[in-house]
């Protein structure tokens, strides 16, 4: 475990954890995670877990985590489709979902191919082609709104680094001459919105996951502590590239939760 500073003083009363990288890689669990979750939770402390993931439902995810044997409850996970379907509401669009079919669950009843009036941008490898990034270009030269769930630059597959949904946007956004609404994480609204029901504060919560950028630099810019994991797209210094640096820097999923646990043993905690 490295330390790039101690956790301050201020009460814990909260604690987001990242899914994807942070907890698991596709099916397979982070050694211990499973086991740290459980450690977590005897803590008392809020639990939220948060994710950009857009591959697929929240169902979908939630019965992906029970078969790795994470005890959390489908109530308990954030996404970013969720904050996106509600931007989608409260404007009343149409949206042409640019999301892997697995997505489509989450915005049932509100989308649209032929009579759009807004792109919505996930991550969605089926969709990156000509032909449905051409009609997304179109769309949005005409003025339509693009609403970006996320433009996170690369994430971790059991087979390695792969694109994420952030290039693709990048060039709708360059083609069109326009800038994306983004929704997901490292936005400071979607790390308060996923506190709404804790009762608990920016500043006395801690996250945990394994972007540099969107999960820990994003929840710092939101007034919360961030603790940076070595796992999934995590890169050798990944620590030096934002400002001011992660509350700490842990090997894993594990040892994050050894240093929260450390933290809440200390007397004036």
């Amino acid at each position: 475990m490295l330390r790039a500073m101690s956790l301050s003083a201020s009460r814990i009363g909260a604690v987001l954890v990242d899914l994807s990288g942070t907890l698991h890689i596709d099916n397979t669990a982070i050694p211990g995670a499973v086991e740290a979750v459980q450690r977590l939770r005897k803590t008392n402390l809020s639990l939220r877990f948060v994710t950009n993931t857009t591959k697929e439902c929240k169902a979908m995810l939630h019965g992906r985590l029970e078969s790795l044997g994470f005890d959390i409850k489908e109530d308990e996970i954030f996404t970013s489709l969720t904050a996106a379907k509600t931007l989608v509401e409260k404007q009343n669009l149409r949206p042409l979902l640019l999301l892997q079919d697995t997505a489509m669950k989450d915005f049932e009843g509100r989308y649209s191919y032929h009579d759009a009036n807004a792109v919505v941008v996930g991550l969605a490898p089926d969709c990156f082609n000509y032909e449905m990034m051409n009609k997304a270009f179109r769309l949005v030269l005409e003025g339509h709104p693009l609403i970006a769930i996320h433009k996170a630059r690369y994430y971790k597959r059991s087979d390695g680094l792969a694109l994420g949904p952030g290039p693709f946007v990048e060039a709708l956004e360059y083609a069109a001459d326009t800038t994306a609404t983004v929704v997901g994480k490292p936005q400071q609204r979607f790390f308060l919105s996923a506190l709404n029901g804790l009762g608990c504060s920016a500043e006395n919560t801690v996250m945990i996951g394994d972007d540099v950028r969107d999960d820990v630099g994003g929840a710092q810019k939101a007034g919360m502590q961030g603790i940076l994991v070595q796992t999934g797209k995590y890169r050798d210094l990944d620590e030096t590239k934002i400002a001011p640096s992660p509350a700490a820097v842990c090997k894993d999923f594990p040892a994050a939760v050894d240093v929260i646990i450390e933290h809440l043993n200390q007397p004036n905690s």
